[in-house]
């Protein structure tokens, strides 16, 4: 009997065989272009364009302003703080402003404004003009980052959120492993070549978003309109009366201001404690990138029906940790694996908590409760870079990096208590 059944079972398992045999890599990703629709894909394109010349320019900011203007870190300190003080004021005035006249107008206003200024910063020649300079660009260079992440929202349904953030990150994260490559072999030419670039890059996505982008604001929510611009301003009482949520934000501060020495304090650090140049930098930030565009979507499927804020706190310990290592080792291959490890964390915390924000917010909301997150860079920008500088300049480089695992260790211990208190009634992303 065995036998015969073998027997007549073969031609089926061939069969099966072939109809259950692993898709390819080509039919994977055709799979996963079919998940979404096709305007996600534009903005995704076309953002990622933005994405490019942005990541020319701003993984060297803090090399090119100590190294024209002659100053120490917390002058720029005090230059990121006045950069945080009119991000408020620009990413606030952004959410209004996609939930009042859209999303599509918002993102091309923001747009062609980031352009305009990114090419001001390039051509100033005096300290006190870059400080007027990186007032404005925080006004502005924001502005179309809450329309941006609300048109996500609003085109993928809420299973697939968190997904859909995570090829958000992708996009950016792959247009950062290829622009410090670039931007440090140009930056030893010309600075200035890296804001042009810049500039140029802003003004063909907004050309893009004007002619190919589809307007995404809810239907249900066009009645906005009946309200002042001022009322829809005012509408941010509501969000802050979220008490589930003006939790979360605040413990989003803490690891922020780890998260945020990337690209202000560590290379200076690096370069002048252990005599790093700008190029190697530079491919440290394509490993940072280059890990999360091949591993960032198979984590945040990974991550389906995980409770968001235990995930948040596994993703901030590990930032803290990979930060926190800096101060310990010497060694371009230990940089190396402080930057991968620190780059697992912020693959798992970034897209989950994005997803939650959306899952949070009323659809009528969705802009200004996506500016409230944008707090979490915002407010820690005001005093994070200055107080990096101080020690920087002031007492044992090293101190830097124990601060940042304390500081890190407390966000840690503050989304497991979140999660205590309202982790039970947060949704969780659905199995596939």
């Amino acid at each position: 009997m065995p036998l015969e059944n073998s027997s007549l079972g073969a031609p089926h398992s061939k069969q099966e065989q072939k109809s259950t045999s692993s898709p390819t890599i080509l039919q994977q990703l055709r799979n996963v272009y079919d998940e979404y629709p096709p305007q996600f894909w534009m903005l995704i394109f076309g953002l990622f364009i933005d994405r490019l010349g942005g990541a020319l320019v701003f993984p060297f900011l803090t090399l090119y302003i100590t190294r024209k203007f002659g100053v120490g870190m917390t002058e720029v300190g005090l230059l990121f703080g006045v950069f945080a003080v009119t991000n408020l004021i620009g990413s606030t005035l952004g959410g209004a402003l996609t939930d009042y006249f859209g999303r599509k107008g918002t993102l091309i206003f923001g747009l062609v404004m980031s352009a305009l200024i990114s090419l001001s910063m390039g051509l100033v020649n005096s300290f006190q003009l870059l400080f007027v300079s990186i007032a404005f660009v925080g006004l502005f260079a924001n502005v179309g980052g809450p329309a941006a992440q609300a048109m996500v929202a609003d085109l993928v349904p809420e299973e697939k959120r968190a997904q859909g953030f995570g090829i958000l990150r992708v996009m950016a994260n792959l247009a950062v492993a290829i622009g410090p490559a670039i931007g440090g072999l140009l930056a030893v030419r010309s600075y200035l070549i890296l804001f042009i670039a810049d500039a140029v890059t802003s003004l063909i996505t907004a050309l893009f978003v004007f002619f190919i982008l589809q307007e995404t604001r809810p239907a249900a929510t066009s009645g906005v309109q009946s309200e002042t611009i001022v009322q829809t301003l005012r509408g941010y009482g509501r969000v802050l009366r979220d008490t589930k949520f003006t939790a979360f934000i605040l413990t989003c501060m803490l690891i922020v201001v780890v998260a945020m020495q990337m690209n202000t304090s560590l290379s200076v650090y690096l370069r002048d404690v252990h005599g790093l140049s700008d190029q190697r930098f530079g491919y440290m930030l394509t490993l940072n990138a280059s890990m999360v565009v091949v591993f960032q979507f198979y984590i945040t499927r990974r991550m389906q029906g995980a409770r968001p804020l235990v995930m948040a706190a596994l993703g901030s310990a590990l930032y803290t940790l990979g930060f926190s290592l800096f101060g310990f080792v010497s060694g371009y291959a230990l940089f190396l694996t402080a930057m991968a490890i620190l780059t697992s964390g912020e693959m798992i915390f970034v897209p989950n908590a994005q997803a939650l924000v959306a899952c949070l917010a009323p659809e009528d909301m969705r802009g200004r409760y996506m500016a409230a997150y944008g707090l979490t860079w915002t407010l820690p920008m005001m005093f994070g870079p200055l107080a990096a500088g101080l020690i920087l300049d002031n007492l044992n480089p090293r101190w830097l990096w124990y601060a940042v695992g304390m500081v890190g260790s407390t966000a840690v211990v503050g989304f497991l208590l979140l999660e205590r208190w309202i982790g039970k009634s947060l949704p969780t992303t659905r199995s596939p």
